[in-house]
């Protein structure tokens, strides 16, 4: 069993994550988020740790940076939208186990020391922004790196927040040019 508490959206995505493992599932609601589920939520995070998967999603992004906000040492795990998508419906709920657990593999979290290891400079330069492709090439390293799709100014502070290391992201684009 799972020793953080995973919290997802709803009851399919919690349904989904416990046919890919054993684990405590905390569900939001949505953006419901009411007293009682904050403070279950709270209570799991300061006695277990907390991971956070929410769908691949505008609405999950704003749960996510909610929750973010109040629980800031929280796990971030994230299931690339190609991998959460059928029938023209995203959410974890559509994942299956493997690209679930791959998710929940590449756990990252906030690091407290917000050094910047990445500048702008390094997504121009690696045509992560401003070209046709920018948005595919960011989508493919965000899944390769545990951290997610985002625009390119989110993607650059998941970089510098997720405590990415210059030598995996690297590697991750040396992958993605073969």
């Amino acid at each position: 069993m799972l020793k953080e508490v995973i919290v997802v959206e709803g009851k399919n995505d919690r349904a989904a994550v416990m046919r890919a493992l054993d684990a405590e599932v905390i569900i939001t609601g949505g953006f419901a988020l009411n007293e009682a589920v904050m403070e279950k939520i709270r209570i799991a995070y300061e006695k277990r740790g907390i991971i956070i998967l929410t769908d691949p999603d505008c609405a999950g992004e704003r749960i996510r940076k909610t929750l973010t906000a109040k629980f800031p040492n929280a796990g971030q795990a994230f299931i690339a939208k190609e991998d959460a998508t059928a029938d023209g419906d995203v959410g974890v709920e559509r994942a299956c186990a493997k690209d679930i657990l791959a998710a929940l593999a590449k756990t990252r979290t906030h690091t407290q020391d917000k050094g910047t290891v990445f500048s702008a400079a390094d997504i121009f330069t690696h045509n992560l922004t401003g070209t046709k492709n920018a948005a595919q090439r960011r989508s493919v390293l965000g899944k390769t790196l545990g951290i997610g799709y985002a625009n390119a100014r989110t993607f650059l502070a998941r970089l510098n927040n997720y405590g990415v290391a210059r030598e995996d992201f690297e590697q991750a684009l040396a992958a993605l040019e073969e």
